[in-house]
């Protein structure tokens, strides 16, 4: 299963409690379902999960059963009401009446407990939402033909404290979140806090794999820089002895060249512990070193 599959089936098994959740659950599902129209209402789902929910929601909420349900166990499962009396008693139930049976607008009426916002998010969510694996990226969505739905979903978020974003895509339209914050706090709110650990989790992971990449790539660089650095100096001093001789050099000179030779792998660090001198005074000799070999290769 996918991990948008996973939070579906966790958010099925959240109990079907009071009435108004049940009522403000099914207005998510019926405003991002397949079909709500006055004459069927229809909704087809790939979850088993939801697809054990729905008969029990739909009871809760309307004290009603569906006219099709599914006769297989996989696939595409539809759940169908085209029963005119049926029909006008949902409306009903959300302030749809006569000519304004269905406006596709948020009654928000219906919604003004705190316990059944979250419970309409869930049931948005479960018919028309995804969320995008969090080990390949952050991506939540909620998917409906009706603008003013969207619209109106995401007006619901911003007082609810979210900070979603929109989009169009095909003639839908979309509310998301790409924040892997916001939609921990998302799923959370819907009743997923599962997902929204896990999702945590995933992101923790990433991250300390991030940090330990930028630190390996930190102490690569840093390995190059002090085998370049060696490099240089050892070039020089065996050009110094080439063309004139250690014996020349000053004595301090000499000692940090012969240091410097017999030790060619060791960083700055690790000469200075090896001569009793600062870092700071060893590379200011070194520099030196360099800088007369490069004097004496002019001359030549």
């Amino acid at each position: 299963m996918s991990f948008s599959n996973d939070t579906k089936a966790e958010l099925c098994r959240d109990p079907i409690g009071r009435k108004c959740c049940a009522l403000s659950e099914c207005y998510g599902l019926l405003l991002y379902c397949n079909t709500f129209t006055a004459r069927e209402i229809r909704l087809i789902t790939e979850s088993r999960e939801l697809a054990q929910r729905l008969p029990k929601l739909f009871r809760r909420a309307f004290g009603l059963s569906f006219d099709l349900t599914p006769q297989e166990q996989s696939g595409k499962l539809p759940f169908v009401i085209h029963d005119t009396d049926k029909l006008r008693l949902i409306f009903e139930a959300y302030g749809f009446t006569g000519s304004t049976m269905l406006a596709h607008h948020i009654n928000l009426g219906v919604l003004e407990s705190d316990c059944c916002r979250p419970s309409f998010l869930r049931g948005a969510f479960l018919a028309g939402g995804s969320v995008t694996d969090p080990a390949k990226r952050y991506h939540l969505e909620l998917v409906t033909d009706h603008f003013n739905v969207s619209r109106e979903t995401f007006a619901l978020l911003l007082e609810m404290g979210f900070e979603p974003k929109e989009a169009s895509r095909n003639g839908t339209f979309i509310t998301y979140f790409k924040q892997s914050a916001a939609i921990e706090d998302f799923l959370t709110t819907i009743g997923a806090p599962v997902s929204a650990m896990a999702l945590m989790s995933q992101k923790i992971e990433k991250d300390m794999r991030n940090s330990v990449n930028r630190r390996v790539n930190c102490d690569t660089a840093n390995v190059s820089k002090t085998v370049d650095a060696a490099l240089s100096q050892i070039e020089a001093i065996e050009s110094l002895v080439g063309s004139s001789g250690l014996d020349s050099l000053p004595d301090k000179l000499r000692e940090t060249a012969e240091l410097r030779l017999q030790n060619p792998e060791a960083s700055l660090v690790e000469l200075a512990a090896l001569s009793s001198l600062t870092k700071s005074c060893l590379n200011h000799r070194l520099r030196k070193l360099v800088a007369l070999a490069g004097k004496s290769t002019e001359k030549h």
